[in-house]
């Protein structure tokens, strides 16, 4: 099988695209959580929160199409936190989450953090599975995020 080529970059949080992906994201939670999904009612958090030197906005690129993006911020002097990460339904199966994350953690240890964190929803199983795989364990709540019910922690180091 032959594998078109992976591009994992830093997108400007405030562009075109990186609005484009995150509806997509914002999307695909409405749809799969009961209720639906709304933006407002999560924690959001600033573009500038979202570029260096405070964090970043990773897009994957599978061949010439983008298809999917995760987030990283600092939220203090050792822990970041990831945010936004999503695959389009094409893109999934192919190690690109997993990819996608490790990207993201070398961001944080770039950052000077030796811990990450995640929180997640029940009706995201495969990405649960994911996290699970790549070393994060559960932790107590540290946020008031109201779609979540599950929170992780990754040592770095």
């Amino acid at each position: 099988m032959i594998r078109e080529p992976v591009d994992i970059a830093p997108e400007d949080p405030g562009s075109e695209l990186a609005e484009l992906l995150l509806a997509s994201y914002i999307q695909e939670l409405n749809v799969r959580f009961p209720g639906g999904f709304e933006r407002a009612q999560g924690i959001n958090a600033s573009h500038d929160e979202y570029r260096m030197p405070r964090g970043v906005l990773l897009v994957v690129r599978f061949g010439a199409r983008a298809v999917g993006c995760g987030a990283l911020r600092k939220l203090d002097a050792g822990v970041a936190e990831v945010k936004r990460m999503w695959l389009d339904q094409s893109a999934r199966g192919l190690g690109l989450g997993r990819e996608l994350l490790g990207r993201l953690e070398g961001v944080a240890l770039d950052l000077g953090c030796s811990r990450v964190r995640l929180d997640s929803s029940d009706h995201l199983g495969e990405a649960i599975a994911l996290y699970r795989s790549t070393g994060y364990r559960e932790i107590n709540a540290y946020n008031d995020n109201p779609y979540a019910v599950l929170w992780f922690e990754k040592a770095l180091f």
